[in-house]
């Protein structure tokens, strides 16, 4: 199953079309994207049901979970990206934080700079479908409604000023957090844990991996966080990224004004955001 937000309505989507859920489900499911998580065992079955015909809504693509309630995101979990940080991989227990819900975005706009250090980031997302408190790894996934597209695009002049570092603020501007173009659930996949993850700036493929290398999977890390934060309907876990960011390179490159960044995750789809100068953070 793929569930698209088009400019604002939750619409279902197949390879023989789509379907506006409120109108499809006459009105059983609401039009908001984010009332879905609430019923999606029911959703689900329903959607099983439903055979779009040809075309279907058209319009501009939000993100498929608008307003998380919570958002997670983890650090150095893949052995590259920490090396080439220089930071030791979070091999015993996941290296978490948090990105505030207003950076979601949708899959297509603007990425307004927030400075001259601001970093590229894509990453595999898992949204929270059925609510989770203290569930074993093995069980983990049954509680994943579905996996998106994202990138945690990052201010590192903010991320790193002071001791310790300010992880969330750095991470949190308007657009730092976008999300999409579909939720696809983990049955639409051959493997859900081996996806491959791509970023290009200006045509250069700057990022490329694999899922199957994190070191703390989607199971463990949905498992992992439950045991301290009960999950809840819609909250979202971006999984970390793959070797390749600005900030590992020498010397270091980020986004300007003009480039244009685009985001791939296999079965899931292409984000595009095409970059803005904004008015720097006062020291």
């Amino acid at each position: 199953m793929r569930v698209l937000n088009v400019d604002g309505r939750a619409v279902l989507e197949t390879a023989a079309g789509r379907a506006d859920v409120a109108t499809a489900s006459s009105g059983r499911f609401g039009p908001d994207p984010q009332s879905l998580f609430t019923e999606w065992d029911a959703f689900g079955a329903w959607a099983a049901t439903v055979r779009p015909g040809p075309g279907g809504p058209e319009g501009p693509l939000r993100s498929p979970v608008p307003r998380p309630p919570q958002v997670f995101a983890v650090g150095l979990n893949y052995v590259r990206h920490a090396e080439e940080t220089g930071l030791a991989a979070a091999t015993a227990r996941p290296l978490t934080f948090t990105k505030f819900p207003s950076s979601i975005a949708g899959p297509d706009g603007d990425l307004v700079l927030s400075g001259d250090q601001v970093d590229w980031e894509v990453e595999l997302v898992a949204v929270i479908g059925r609510p989770a408190h203290r569930v074993a790894p093995e069980k983990a996934w049954d509680h994943v409604a579905g996996l998106t597209a994202g990138q945690d695009f990052s201010d590192r002049a903010v991320q790193m000023a002071g001791s310790p570092p300010q992880f969330s603020l750095g991470k949190s501007f308007p657009g730092y957090g976008p999300l999409g173009p579909a939720l696809v659930t983990p049955d639409e996949f051959d493997d859900r844990d081996d996806l491959l993850l791509s970023c290009r700036v200006n045509g250069e493929t700057v990022q490329e991996g694999r899922s199957s290398l994190m070191i703390h999977p989607v199971a463990r890390l949905v498992s992992a966080l439950s045991w301290i934060c009960p999950l809840g309907h819609g909250d979202v876990i971006f999984t970390g990224t793959p070797d390749g960011v600005g900030m590992g390179r020498k010397p270091a490159r980020y986004l300007t004004s003009g480039d244009v960044v685009v985001t791939t995750v296999e079965g899931i789809g292409t984000m595009t955001h095409r970059c803005v100068a904004g008015t720097e953070v006062p020291a």
